[in-house]
């Protein structure tokens, strides 16, 4: 064991001795684990820490900022003066998530049509 794992178990069991863990919220109760399986082992720690800390990655945050200018490009008409502008924005976040390597179908609904396409065939 690393010196530091050593001095931290020290405190941890001194604390446990102490009686500090014992008013914790959920004690008693299984752990409820996110499933990381699909996340490289040494980069879990780092995107738990995010996520606690309500951290998005970019990819998600322009996905999230993609899907809103496409519910607000569909709000808006054709000859608004924003179109043009809101238009341009989506295209360029669409550039970025593909060059990123995220799908960008969901802004243009074809997984939606195609699903329902499917159930329909197999009513």
């Amino acid at each position: 064991m690393w010196l530091l794992d050593q001095w931290a178990e020290r405190h941890i069991l001194a604390a446990q001795k102490k009686g500090e863990f014992d008013s914790l919220a959920g004690i008693g109760q299984p752990l409820q684990l996110d499933d990381d399986s699909q996340v490289p082992p040494e980069l879990r720690a780092g995107f738990r820490l995010l996520k606690n800390a309500g951290c998005l990655p970019p990819e998600m945050v322009e996905r999230k900022e993609a899907l809103e200018l496409a519910d607000l490009l569909r709000s808006v008409r054709e000859d608004d003066p924003n179109f043009a502008e809101l238009q341009r924005r989506l295209t360029l976040l669409e550039l970025k998530l593909r060059q990123a390597g995220v799908s960008t179908d969901f802004l243009h609904g074809e997984y939606a049509e195609r699903l329902l396409g499917k159930i329909s065939e197999e009513s």
